[in-house]
């Protein structure tokens, strides 16, 4: 009679069977798609809106204040704030210090969110747990997942910047900063991602098919993050704020990734 062997399934065999599956989603979601459009075409349409605004008055009727929107000079306004600008002023309003790359850090709570609580409100999550996946593997899946596209809407939303920017003709000029820390910057936005999406995956598998929830908890939580985005991660950034913001990331991912475990070990996974 012929032996039949069973092959034990090893930690490494089920990490890469859940990010295949995860994979596979992703590529399927509709999803994935239309949150890495808009993180193309918003900075083309905020460039070339605020530009068209650039010097618009709006007086409030009950005080008479006057406020003079002031458009973007420069493209890399969109990734950061200059260096030399130094901040608006009390009669002024400048909306691309505040509508410029780092929304992706929100658009991202959003994605993770609807993907997680897909899982529970299809019930495939039940099946998953049950024939392919630990917990952790699962939570290790889904922050690397969160990560990737966050990276890629940074990357989108940074080449939807240039052509904003060739649009609307602004100045490509880097003033008060180097190349090398635009694309430092970058980098550390990109490795900011791993602070950031380890917090969205521990709402989202809390709340679970509630997606609503899940949404509303992690753009409160996103929030108290964000206005300390730019400070981390300028457009004068060195080596020293990307290899901070690595180590943040590695630190938030591995100890909000056990927190995820064990949430999805000590609650119904229904």
């Amino acid at each position: 009679m012929e032996n039949i062997n069973f092959k034990k399934r090893t930690r490494s065999s089920s990490l890469k069977s859940m990010l295949s599956v995860d994979i596979r989603r992703a590529l399927k979601s509709r999803l994935v798609y239309i949150i890495l459009l808009i993180a193309l075409v918003t900075p083309v349409l905020m460039t070339v809106m605020m530009s068209m605004m650039d010097g618009t008055v709006s007086t409030d009727p009950q005080t008479g204040v006057q406020t003079v929107i002031h458009g973007p000079e420069n493209t890399w306004q969109q990734i950061g704030t200059l260096p030399t600008e130094g901040g608006a002023d009390a009669s002024g309003m400048d909306v691309m210090a505040m509508c410029n790359i780092n929304m992706a850090f929100m658009g991202i709570a959003v994605f993770v969110c609807l993907f997680i609580s897909d899982d529970f409100r299809s019930g495939f999550s039940k099946n998953l747990f049950t024939a392919r996946a630990r917990r952790g593997d699962y939570v290790i899946s889904k922050t690397l997942m969160g990560i990737s596209v966050g990276a890629l809407m940074l990357i989108l939303y940074f080449i939807g910047a240039i052509l904003g920017g060739a649009i609307a003709g602004l100045s490509f000029e880097t003033v008060g900063f180097s190349f090398a820390n635009l694309v430092l910057c970058m980098l550390a936005k990109i490795c900011l991602m791993a602070v950031f999406v380890p917090i969205f995956v521990l709402i989202s598998v809390a709340a679970k098919r509630t997606a609503w929830l899940s949404i509303v908890g992690s753009l409160g939580g996103g929030m108290l993050l964000f206005m300390t985005v730019s400070l981390i991660t300028p457009l004068t950034a060195t080596l020293l704020h990307t290899l901070l913001c690595l180590a943040g990331g590695v630190l938030f991912s591995v100890g909000l990734g056990f927190a995820s475990k064990s949430v999805l070990e000590n609650t119904a996974v229904v």
